[in-house]
């Protein structure tokens, strides 16, 4: 039986009159990587802020491998690393430098600090061009730099928001395969959230539906598509929203 990497169980969260979480559960393997999709709004974002330890649910509960991430926060955020859609990396720092910083700011030692650098090189592709300054990037090298920061500490898990979003066709690949081929190579579990529901269908092993804050749907893309007789995921979000 597959270790249980996330289990989120009943989880609600309201800002002041929004509801924008409603009761959403599900589970992700170790080993995955798991796509949660949906519209903006649907509440992707907030269960990924969640599961990264960033805000508390109002009620309901959220564990990552086996750690319960109100009450062991400090030791969720030791086995993760949370990559925000609208993250961005120091525009006047040349590519490594950035990545060295960060390194530093994580590792214990220069050793760890320069084999997690190394790393983040080779999982950029970004090659020369780490020399030259972050603000001569351009938005999908960009993004390849952080995603490599992302994952050069072999965290657990990475939780990915958006994670190819307004990238074009070239960096979007790219950035599909530096994932995949992490996964492969590391065993590192990959929660990730996108409203392109064909990219997910390329990406990832299962996928949960979100609307309004609800899971509607589960599943492997085949699954899904086979349940709701759909040829993509689109068409099997239009159908189970239709029928929820």
């Amino acid at each position: 039986m597959n270790q249980i990497a996330i289990e989120a169980t009943g989880l609600v969260k309201t800002f002041g009159n929004i509801r924008a979480l409603d009761g959403l559960s599900f589970n992700v393997a170790k080993g995955e990587i798991f796509g949660l999709i949906g519209p903006n709004g649907a509440g992707k974002t907030t269960t990924l802020r969640i599961l990264a330890t960033l805000i508390k649910p109002s009620s309901g509960s959220a564990k990552v491998f086996g750690l319960d991430v109100e009450k062991d926060a400090s030791e969720v955020r030791r086995i993760i690393s949370y990559l925000p859609e609208e993250a961005g990396a120091y525009r006047n720092l040349s590519g490594r430098e950035y990545l060295e910083f960060m390194a530093n700011f994580y590792s214990l030692n220069n050793h760890d600090s320069h084999v997690a650098v190394e790393d983040a090189a080779e999982i950029s592709g970004l090659g020369e061009r780490l020399k030259d300054r972050v603000k001569t990037y351009s938005k999908g090298m960009g993004r390849r730099l952080l995603l490599a920061r992302a994952l050069m500490m072999k965290p657990r898990l990475a939780i990915l928001d958006e994670p190819t979003s307004g990238l074009d066709v070239v960096h979007a690949y790219h950035v599909r395969r530096i994932i995949q081929d992490y996964v492969k190579t590391y065993g590192v579990t990959v929660l990730l959230s996108s409203h392109n529901m064909l990219e997910v269908e390329l990406l990832c092993s299962r996928v949960a539906l979100i609307n309004e804050g609800r899971v509607i749907g589960e599943g492997t893309p085949q699954e899904l598509k086979s349940f709701h007789r759909a040829s993509n995921l689109e068409e099997v979000f239009m159908e189970a929203t239709k029928l929820g």
